[in-house]
């Protein structure tokens, strides 16, 4: 089953949704009451009813005002806020203390600066990636579903990415563990009412002109009717170099110019596989950021934008396993960045955030009461998508018998029936005869279930619109090791925002996801 087709889809158009201010209107007036208005210039109005009015101190405005980051990475872990970052955390530390109550901190947990910011948009407070990622990339309100465009759907906004290529000659580059024409990177180079507009995207993408593109495959190439010009030829003729194996991506030279890089093994919607999946040999997150310092390196400057797209995906899928996983691929990729910083500490700005959170990501269960076994997670060898096509799509066609299934179960997820001959040894893995009961009627759905078949309201809490046998299999998984989901859809946390080098301090506080982009503007000194 794929992802994509389990995003939330909004009907643009509908209804009037006006911004209010009140947040920051709020935070204008405390300061006003202590320091001059002329000093600060907090009195000026918002020139745009979609964009909230940020808001510097004094120490802000003077460093904005004398230096300008070189070199800039923005990481964005896709549905990665708080709970995505310290169960990871966690997990890390319980395995590598054979269970103990220990953590292991991910790099960008020890930068010195940390904020948080509070990612609602113009139609809810539970934001979709489109949305959020336009008020980061431009400072801008707008629905969910849409890219960097306003809620009539009349004007566009430019954005960071944009701005530093055309008034600072910066190189750019997006690199993401998704599609490239999928919603956060599109956030930094597209302008489209909807988000599913993937062709249009991706003429965008070329038409860009930025200068390295890296991870999952463009969504409809040729279009929904298969009847265009496929985009890779089109980005071709104007000057991309289109690769997709990993030998020619490893020769690629800075003087190549401008690059398409697509994964050589492609998963689940022609994305990158997720980390649990990844062949040693094979690229992860990571190696397309080291490459992409290669291709970007140079006298006048770079953007990176590094996006952990399946991190959102697997929080949909309400799989902790694999979301800690790629969670961690994130951070080893923050690592190469971290390398640069080393050798450039007084002209390279680091910032790590979410874009919002997904699947209400809960440290502690029920079951479980105030403990946890997190190690149980190092059992899964396998992400659901996986999971299902390596497995599910056979016990559909075979009709497979429940028990022989539950064989592939302890193999790639090390739960076990009771009575199992390993039970002794496992105890914390095996299943209960509520959790077995659970499993046989998910088999069964997932076995007779027709296509398009619409679940009841009961099922759709159990299964929502994933397999319901392998959505179960990780539910109880997460379960017994102190992992719970409370939504397969985003959520309203904030997210943080985590930050190194030049001018980080800026992002100390807590604010509005649009004021990332006004930080980072006014660092940056575009217009």
């Amino acid at each position: 089953m794929k992802c994509e087709s389990n995003k939330i889809k909004k009907e643009m158009g509908k209804g009037d949704y006006p911004i209010k201010k009140q947040v920051k209107k709020a935070a204008a007036c405390a300061v006003l009451a202590c320091m001059t208005v002329s000093a600060i210039g907090l009195a000026a109005p918002a020139a745009d009813a979609n964009k909230l009015s940020p808001v510097f101190s004094l120490t802000q405005q003077a460093e904005a005002a004398t230096k300008t980051p070189k070199y800039v990475f923005l990481f964005i872990g896709d549905g990665m806020s708080y709970p995505q970052i310290q169960s990871t955390s966690y997990y890390l530390g319980a395995k590598a203390s054979n269970g103990g109550v220990q953590t292991q901190k991910l790099n960008f947990m020890d930068f010195p600066v940390a904020g948080s910011a509070q990612t609602f948009d113009s139609t809810s407070f539970c934001p979709d990636s489109a949305s959020t990622a336009t008020s980061i990339a431009t400072g801008y309100k707008t629905y969910s579903g849409t890219i960097n465009m306003d809620t009539t759907f009349t004007k566009s906004y430019e954005t960071i990415a944009e701005k530093l290529k055309e008034q600072k000659d910066y190189k750019i580059g997006i690199v993401t563990s998704v599609n490239l024409n999928h919603a956060t990177p599109a956030a930094f180079y597209a302008h489209q009412k909807s988000r599913n507009s993937y062709y249009e995207i991706g003429q965008e993408l070329i038409d860009s002109n930025f200068d390295y593109f890296a991870g999952g495959a463009l969504l409809k190439p040729t279009g929904s009717d298969k009847d265009k010009e496929s985009l890779y030829v089109i980005a071709e003729k104007n000057g991309y170099q289109v690769v997709d194996t990993q030998k020619e991506a490893e020769a690629l030279q800075p003087a190549d110019g401008k690059s398409i890089v697509i994964a050589e093994t492609l998963a689940d919607s022609d994305s990158m596989s997720y980390q649990l999946d990844a062949a040693q040999s094979e690229w992860k997150l990571a190696d397309y950021v080291d490459k992409g310092i290669e291709m970007l390196d140079n006298d006048n400057g770079f953007f990176m934008m590094v996006e952990g797209g399946k991190i959102d995906w697997a929080c949909h899928a309400n799989d902790a396993g694999s979301t800690v996983n790629d969670t961690k691929a994130m951070s080893d990729a923050v690592d190469k960045a971290i390398e640069f910083y080393n050798k450039h500490p007084e002209e390279t700005l680091i910032l790590v955030t979410g874009d919002h959170e997904t699947g209400g990501l809960t440290i502690g269960y029920a079951g479980t009461d105030y403990n946890t076994y997190l190690t149980n997670l190092s059992n899964q060898k396998i992400s659901y998508a996986q999971f299902d096509e390596q497995y599910v799509e056979n016990y559909k066609a075979n009709k497979t018998p429940f028990n022989k299934a539950m064989e592939d179960v302890k193999k790639e997820f090390g739960l076990m029936l009771p009575g199992d001959a390993e039970a002794a040894k496992n105890p914390n893995l095996v299943l209960t005869d509520y959790e077995v009961d659970k499993l046989k009627t998910a088999y069964q759905k997932t076995l007779n279930m027709k296509d398009g078949e619409k679940l009841s309201q009961s099922e759709y809490v159990l299964y929502g619109s994933y397999e319901p046998f392998s959505v179960t299999v990780t539910h109880i998984l997460n379960n017994k090791s102190g992992i719970n989901f409370a939504s397969y859809a985003h959520t309203g946390l904030p997210v943080p925002v985590f930050a190194k080098g030049l001018g980080s301090s800026d992002f100390e506080g807590y604010y509005d996801n649009t004021d990332i982009y006004d930080k980072m503007a006014a660092l940056l000194q575009v217009k």
